[in-house]
């Protein structure tokens, strides 16, 4: 799966410090990794991070679940869940950063998807 993810929370996957990846909707597919795309500025696909779990449940749950390796502050996760009942979270394992980022053309992408998009796994770019 390629995600679209703000390069600050990018920077905090890739340094270990992010291990949960929240988003509104559980994806419908098992997903193994997860190839991390840095939005505006960066526009490049950087690097990717293994997925150990898909967790979706009560968002204040979740929360206390994940908090203390979020990579967020508690305003910014009830800001983004403003409204819902449940949140999805993915647990992050091995990161894998790319020694030169990608572009989406070099997966025979034309545009960066808004939340996510389903890739095959031969798109998966090996460093």
């Amino acid at each position: 799966m390629l995600l679209s993810i703000n390069p600050e929370h990018v920077i905090n996957i890739l340094q270990g410090n992010k291990t949960y990846e929240y988003r509104k909707i559980l994806c419908k597919r098992k997903v193994d990794t997860i190839v991390i795309y840095a939005t505006c500025p960066v526009q490049k696909i950087v690097g990717e991070v293994e997925v150990l779990e898909a967790i979706e449940m009560d968002k204040e749950k979740l929360w206390k679940i994940t908090e203390k390796k979020s990579g967020i502050t508690k305003e910014f996760y009830d800001k983004y869940y403003e409204g819902k009942d449940t949140a999805v979270a993915y647990k992050l394992g091995e990161v894998i950063k790319y020694d030169e980022p990608h572009s989406l053309s070099d997966i025979g992408i034309k545009m960066a998807p808004q939340s996510y998009m389903y890739i095959s796994e031969n798109l998966i770019l090996a460093n």
